[in-house]
């Protein structure tokens, strides 16, 4: 399944980037964004929560779920030392969740729905295909930082 490569795929790609020096971690794509240290914690931030709706939506299809505001986790969790192997492991484990959920609903996701509160009406094939999205379009920006 084509989830499933697009899973794997970013996953590898972004696993390999916790790997990198310090110097390079906190290079960044353009001035003023993110570094790369952030971005990593953001992309194991974000693949939490859209874990988090995954489950939901197959468990309790129908509800209102809440949007995160990215800016404010990177404060409060304190992106500039938050130990990068933590969340390594965190992407990881959840990453594999998602590669078994999808496996397991991915194909008859169509008809499972979810209320996103701040974009509306989504679907559970939606989400699975927003991580893969959402983890290459950062990886696309760690790319460009690590060029400069």
């Amino acid at each position: 399944m084509e989830i499933i490569e697009g899973l794997q795929r970013t996953q590898a790609q972004t696993l390999s980037y916790f790997e990198l020096s310090e110097e390079q971690l906190v290079k960044t794509y353009a001035p003023g964004k993110w570094t790369v240290r952030q971005l990593l914690h953001h992309i194991t931030d974000a693949d939490t929560v859209l874990y988090d709706r995954i489950r939901r939506t197959i468990s309790n299809p129908g509800q209102v779920i809440w949007a995160f505001d990215q800016d404010l986790w990177a404060e409060g969790l304190d992106y500039m030392r938050f130990p990068l192997e933590v969340n390594k492991a965190i992407y990881k484990a959840t990453r594999a969740g998602v590669i078994h959920l999808a496996q397991q609903h991915y194909s008859g996701a169509g008809d499972k729905h979810f209320i996103h509160s701040a974009t509306g009406s989504r679907t559970l094939k939606d989400e699975f295909d927003k991580v893969v999205w959402h983890n290459q379009r950062h990886l696309d920006q760690i790319a460009l930082a690590l060029a400069s």
